[in-house]
């Protein structure tokens, strides 16, 4: 299964922008990878580790912004398309 994380922080004051730069290493530090700017994406094994991901993420969400997880089966991220130019 993967967990995907979009987010939308406020970059407007220093402290802001720490937050969001704090952010952005936690997510890179765990594992997460950047599939577009301000959605990262990781694979895991099973829903109990899923959950423990998801409450950590919930303990380092920055005290302003949205940040948004969604949980997809392997199958059905494997259903994605990329559609460019």
């Amino acid at each position: 299964m993967r967990v995907m994380v979009f987010f939308d922080l406020p970059v407007i004051t220093s402290a802001n922008r720490k937050d969001y730069r704090d952010f952005h290493t936690y997510l890179i530090k765990s594992g997460f990878l950047m599939m577009q700017e301000s959605v990262y994406c990781r694979m895991l094994i099973n829903p109990t580790a899923e959950k423990s991901v998801v409450d950590i993420i919930r303990r380092n969400k920055p005290p302003d912004g949205i940040v948004q997880v969604l949980t997809v089966t392997e199958k059905q991220f494997s259903h994605m398309e990329y559609i460019c130019g």
